[in-house]
């Protein structure tokens, strides 16, 4: 858990569930860790995730404003093509270093 020294802490809602929901999470739980940890870490991680998309579609957004202005667009079959091309070749080289191995 991550807590600052001098901050006070608050707690979430408690979250009501089936059952069967509340079995198979403390069947998936590992060794030490608990209920009270395990959801800490999931709405940190389910914060930090909608952080990163709410910034991704804030690039986006400014990348089509910018495309606007300018009237430089590239084609997404180009992009597509190139990323292609970069995941070919790193392809190739992991399959090279496999084969050198044996």
């Amino acid at each position: 858990m991550r807590y600052t020294g001098g901050m006070k802490t608050t707690t979430i809602p408690s979250v009501r569930v089936e059952p069967e929901l509340r079995e198979q999470l403390e069947r998936v739980l590992h060794e030490g860790e608990s209920l009270s940890s395990f959801v800490e870490n999931s709405v940190r991680e389910t914060v930090r995730r909608r952080v990163e998309q709410a910034e991704f579609v804030t690039r986006g957004i400014a990348s089509i404003e910018k495309a606007k202005r300018t009237g430089r667009f590239v084609d997404a079959g180009a992009v597509v093509a190139k990323l292609q091309t970069r995941l070919d070749k790193a392809q190739s080289k992991v399959r090279r270093r496999s084969a050198a191995k044996r």
